[in-house]
């Protein structure tokens, strides 16, 4: 017995979803075979020198980096403590951090971590700061760009219409009361008003 109605459509798989894997794919057969140019043309000793000594500066960086956020993080929340003892509102967050680009910084660790020779020169690059604070840029203004034109609704407007009507922050608990609704107790079948028009 059919009801006539169209089957729901699946929704359409994106572009990166589809290239993502071919992308990943492509990357490991080149960091294979430069590794086995590099062995062939150096040796494979050299080729493990340079794989541990990827690894081993990498572990640093990710620590350096992560300390350092740890450190960011927690003098945030000192400020924040001393504010709310003393009554007044907090400082505006500064950007503490922010021209070291700690996230770039925490990426090229980790490209170093990951074994292949161009992680590790892309791991490189971004330990240089000139290169994170350009990536860094170019990251945020793409980050702007696309929260001005996500549509009406999105996470972006609702984040936006919180920070218009509570700039404090504070949550007001309450409770609805419709003044089109009927009064009196509410049979259990029936329906529950929508709390907007």
């Amino acid at each position: 017995m059919t009801t006539g109605a169209t089957p729901p459509l699946a929704p359409k798989r994106s572009r990166a979803r589809t290239l993502l894997p071919l992308a990943v794919a492509a990357w490991l057969v080149l960091e294979i075979w430069l590794l086995t140019v590099v062995a062939d043309a150096a040796g494979g000793l050299t080729v493990f020198a340079l794989l541990v000594g990827g690894i081993v500066l990498g572990a640093a960086v990710v620590k350096r980096a992560g300390r350092r956020a740890f450190r960011n993080l927690s003098s945030t929340f000192q400020q924040a403590q001393a504010a709310a003892r003393s009554g007044s509102a907090p400082p505006a967050p500064e950007r503490t951090g922010a021209e070291d680009r700690n996230g770039f910084l925490m990426l090229g660790g980790l490209l170093l971590v990951i074994p292949g020779l161009i992680s590790d020169v892309l791991g490189l690059l971004l330990l240089i700061p000139p290169v994170r604070s350009l990536l860094g840029r170019y990251a945020d203004r793409a980050a702007e760009r696309r929260m001005a034109a996500a549509p009406p609704g999105s996470l972006q407007d609702a984040f936006q219409q919180a920070r218009i009507h509570r700039p404090d922050g504070k949550v007001v608990q309450g409770e609805v009361i419709r003044e089109d609704a009927a009064q009196g107790p509410r049979r259990a079948d029936e329906s529950h008003p929508p709390l907007m028009p």
